[in-house]
Order: C-alpha cells, then structure tokens, then sequence
C-alpha cells in the first residue's frame, strides 16, 4: 500500500479533531455595490480585515490573487513597523513594483509564484490564531464593484490547515501541480459545527463538491463567477430530477461562454439567472439544504481542479447558511430572470 494511500485511509477512518472555542469563532462579510457606503468605498469587507491587521500582534501571513488598496497596504507596513513579521506570496502576473514596493520597503517578505498557472488563492492567516479566506481579492473592485464574501474563522486546527498551505508555496516554493497532499486537518468539529478544508490541486475538491450536491435532500442555492465544471453540472441535473430545488445565480458573462453550464441548466429546468446589475458576481458558494455552505476561493471549473491554487472551505452550520441565504435572495432579486 503506497504511503498516501495508507494516509488517506486513516484520516477517513479517524474521528474529527474537536475544538471548543467562544461564540464569535465564525463569521461572514459582503461586498455590495449598491451599499449605501459603496460609492464612497465605506462599509466593505475590507474594513474588519483592516480592523484585524491593526490588531495582529504576532504574525500575518497572507496568500492573494491580487491587492491594490490603500487602507490594507497601509495596515500591513503599520504591522511590520510596530515589529509584527508580515509574509506575503502573491500572483506573479499581479506582482506590481509599483503596488508592492511599499511593503517591500517596509521589510515584508513578498514572493510571486513564478508559475504559467494561477496562485488565485485569497486568505490570510493572523497571530497563528484565526483564517480569513473567501472570494474577496485585496482590491477595490473587489470590495466595492463586485459581490464577494469574506468569511473569519478563529480555530487553530483551520489554522493549522492553511499554515501548512502558506509554507508549502511561501518556503518550499511548491506551486499548482507541486502541491503536495499534506492538510493536516481535513474535517474538525467545533462545538457541534463540522469544517471541511481542501485545497487545489492536491485534495480532489470537485469530488467534495459534487458528493455536497449528491447528497442534497430539499435544496441547493449557487453563486458562482465560473461554472464551466460538467460534472458539477451533472450532478445539479441529477438531483433536480430526484426533486430537489436549485436556484442559481451566474455572472452575466457565463451567458456566452462556450464552456459555461448557464444553458445546459436552465435547458434542464433548474432556474438560473444572470447577475446583470453592474460589476461581477464574483462568488463561488454552494449552500446545501440551509444548513451546508462550500466557499472560497475555487470556481466551478478545470483550471480550479487541476491547476490553480485554490482554497475551499466546507462548513455546516445553519447561521452561516441562513447568512449565505439572505445574500443569495439579495442578488437573485435584482439578477435578469
């Protein structure tokens, strides 16, 4: 038995690792362009982010698609002069002197990934103590044009998933089909909810996804910016004939997209609209019988699950489904039937 055979098969047999923590371990943001505070770039979801790197008193280790703002610049050059060790790997294709120069400066350790595929990862690990990841990429557009979501996890064993993560890229230099499969704490339990970590390319996250969907019993809702995935897809088919219900919600481009699954879907009868109403659907969420949601970083296609860098975290709770279900029923009023 070859030694990640033997792994996989203990970790599906061992108990989830189980954490008891405060009330305000978990929580979501979103990004809305047609907030009261948008237009003046207030009220966003870089604001607590913001917030938590003012208050890092130890480490901040980050791993982003992209950053072009100001107040999230200013606060890690904040960190690293108060003596706070600030780590960054970024998308080569995104690596701006003139963006990133300033925190090169200020002694902050800046790496691309020097990789023809996409580091499109989008999280940041704070004090060894808790993870913010999403669909929320470090800019302006993000946090103010397109719709996004922001999700803080306080727990050490998550923590623990995407330190290993973050080292792997920023100290090994390990990127996209070099990952390695080394998640330390797939599955964990804190106080009755359970939380799923995988990462792209290495962890198989269709298969995850896919399985949520399977196993659906009344209702699936989808955000999604990219949904090219056919065996996603399939899977959507399959469980709208056994009678359950799905509402989704693409980005207006996935209309013409040759690769999209827009058409197939609503061929198929499942109800589909299109976010029309400016800026991008950027979201990449399932929410599984208000009560399962799968967020992060990872759209629903091949290049997430065979040769970026991705994230996606699984979490069943259902405060935070009702949460991603109330921003769902926000986008769907105002998306073109």
């Amino acid at each position: 038995m070859t030694p990640w055979l033997l792994l996989a098969l203990l970790t599906a047999c061992a108990p989830a690792p189980a954490e008891h923590l405060g009330t305000e371990w978990l929580s979501v943001y979103f990004s809305d362009p047609n907030a009261a505070g948008a237009a003046l770039t207030q009220g966003g979801p870089d604001e607590p982010l913001q917030a938590a790197f003012d208050a890092a008193q130890e480490s901040i280790d980050i791993a982003i698609y992209d950053l072009n703002m100001n107040n999230l610049r200013n606060a890690l050059i904040a960190a690293a002069q108060r003596g706070v060790p600030v780590r960054m790997v970024i998308e080569s294709e995104n690596f701006s002197l003139e963006e990133l120069a300033p925190l090169q400066a200020a002694g902050i350790s800046v790496i691309g990934d020097e990789n023809p595929d996409l580091m499109h990862h989008k999280f940041a690990i704070i004090d060894q103590q808790e993870v913010w990841t999403g669909s929320f990429n470090y800019t302006i557009t993000d946090a103010y044009g397109n719709r996004n979501n922001l999700v803080r996890v306080r727990s050490s064993l998550i923590v623990e998933n995407y330190a290993v993560e973050f080292e792997e890229m920023f100290s090994l230099g390990l990127f996209g089909s070099a990952s390695l499969v080394n998640t330390p704490n797939p599955s964990i339990a804190i106080q009755g909810t359970v939380l799923e970590t995988y990462f792209s390319p290495d962890d198989g996250v269709l298969a995850h996804l896919v399985d949520l969907v399977n196993n659906a019993k009344e209702r699936i809702y989808f955000l999604s910016f990219s949904f090219t995935s056919d065996d996603l897809a399939e899977a959507m088919i399959a469980a709208k004939e056994r009678g359950v219900e799905i509402f989704g919600v693409m980005d207006d481009t996935q209309a013409a997209n040759p690769g999209g699954e827009f058409g197939r879907l609503t061929a198929n009868d499942i109800e589909v609209r299109l976010d029309g109403e400016g800026g991008r659907l950027h979201h990449k969420v399932l929410v599984i019988d208000e009560f399962t949601v799968a967020t992060g970083s990872y759209n629903f296609s091949a290049n997430a699950e065979s040769r970026n860098d991705e994230n996606s975290l699984v979490i069943h709770n259902a405060v935070l489904a009702s949460e991603f279900v109330e921003e769902f029923w926000r986008i769907w009023a105002i998306a073109e039937p």
